[in-house]
């Protein structure tokens, strides 16, 4: 008999004698244990006996090798989805069934719903409610639920002039990736052909947004760091913007997490919490303590003897959720904060996230190469960063180009 062994999960190939059907067979299924539970899933075969399908699965001729592919196909899907969760550590019996299209309408709003639900459980609750997005558009759009095979390429150049209606082509692109993975679970797990994929090349394109991201310069950051309006709460959320730009651009929702543990040799090491669950290896991020940073730890922070957090944000105790709140909290009040300075200063908006992108700008102006400033940002591949400071590379090609003048 087959059987086959991935991380703790046991995938095999059974004759289910429980259920005899009218001819007398029982039916083939393949059977997936996990943590003293079995589950079932037909291969839409039945045979008389044990010794029948042991015969079946071991003989040349042309009856056994039809069979032989029928249980194989099924096989495959099934052993790939297991695969793919038990590998990742998140195989439970609902995901698996979620990706392989079993307890649900083949509609990409269940489907969504199912995403939703597993978030959730993951505490993913920013990823969450993009998704929840995505569905409340795709409500909008159909007021009935729209099925897998529905999603073709011209579904969605039509879902996207609906959209650009109420919002901007950067949100848009969001969802379209929300709806691109569903599309891609659909197809691992069979519910599609890969022929029906509705993304790609000749197909549907999803196309990023083009807004400007916005950097300072050093006299801005200067003026910012002098800024003073007299009030206690301008200064704290200003210090909090500054220590964001100083520490590598580092996220609200991993400045919040910082525990006085992660002070090591002058540096402050992290894990991106935007990251850590997607990539097998999650490697820390290490930033240099700056007599700026380590000024405003002493400044706002707690005092380590009565807290293991820098910051008096997170509590011993606070769940995933209670930091979800504490993190966008936080990052609504740095901006309230900001857009005022901002005004005040006449330098336009400013956000957690101007922080990050002046970070990475002032470093690459200083000449620092991509490589280097690539993994301070914790981004996985220097695409990502070289994308990330498209625009800086533009307005360098200009004036570039002005160098040629005579």
């Amino acid at each position: 008999m087959i059987k086959i062994i991935k991380n703790g999960v046991v995938v095999s190939v059974v004759l289910d004698t429980r259920t005899i059907n009218k001819e007398g067979t029982y039916p083939v299924k393949i059977k997936v244990y996990y943590q003293g539970k079995p589950k079932y899933y037909s291969v839409g075969l039945c045979l008389a006996s044990k010794e029948e399908l042991e015969e079946a699965l071991e003989g040349k001729s042309k009856e056994c090798r039809e069979i032989q592919e029928e249980i194989g196909k099924e096989l495959s899907r099934i052993l790939k989805n297991v695969e793919y969760l038990a590998e990742r550590g998140t195989f439970s019996f609902d995901r698996l069934n979620t990706r392989l299209g079993k307890n649900i309408g083949g509609t990409i709003n269940e489907m969504l719903e199912a995403k939703i639900k597993e978030l959730g459980e993951n505490n993913k609750f920013g990823s969450k409610t993009f998704y929840q997005s995505t569905l409340s558009l795709i409500k909008r759009y159909k007021k009935n639920d729209v099925p897998i095979r529905d999603i073709t390429a011209e579904w969605l150049r039509d879902f996207e002039k609906f959209c650009l209606k109420t919002v901007n082509q950067t949100t848009l692109a969001i969802n379209m990736r929300n709806i691109r993975a569903i599309m891609n679970i659909a197809k691992s797990a069979g519910m599609i052909r890969e022929a029906d994929y509705p993304f790609g090349r000749d197909k549907y394109q999803i196309k990023e947004g083009s807004g400007r991201k916005k950097a300072l310069n050093k006299k801005q950051l200067k003026a910012i760091a002098n800024y003073s309006d007299g009030n206690e709460f301008t200064e704290f959320y200003r210090d909090l913007w500054l220590f964001i730009y100083f520490c590598n651009g580092i996220n609200v929702a991993d400045l919040i997490n910082l525990k006085f543990s992660d002070i090591q040799n002058g540096e402050i090491s992290f894990i991106r919490q935007k990251t850590k669950d997607r990539t097998r290896d999650s490697k820390r991020i290490y930033a240099p303590i700056t007599p700026e940073m380590q000024s405003i730890i002493d400044k706002w922070g707690n005092n380590p003897r009565k807290s293991t957090y820098i910051f008096p944000f997170m509590k011993a105790g606070d769940d995933a959720w209670e930091h979800e709140k504490k993190k966008k909290n936080l990052t609504k009040h740095i901006n309230d904060r900001m857009k005022v300075i901002g005004e005040k200063l006449n330098i336009g908006k400013i956000t957690t996230y101007v922080a990050r992108h002046t970070y990475a700008t002032v470093l690459r102006n200083e000449g620092v190469p991509v490589a280097i400033i690539s993994p301070m940002l914790g981004h996985t591949s220097i695409t990502t960063t070289e994308i990330y400071l498209a625009d800086l590379e533009s307005e360098n090609r200009a004036r570039n180009a002005h160098l040629l003048s005579f």
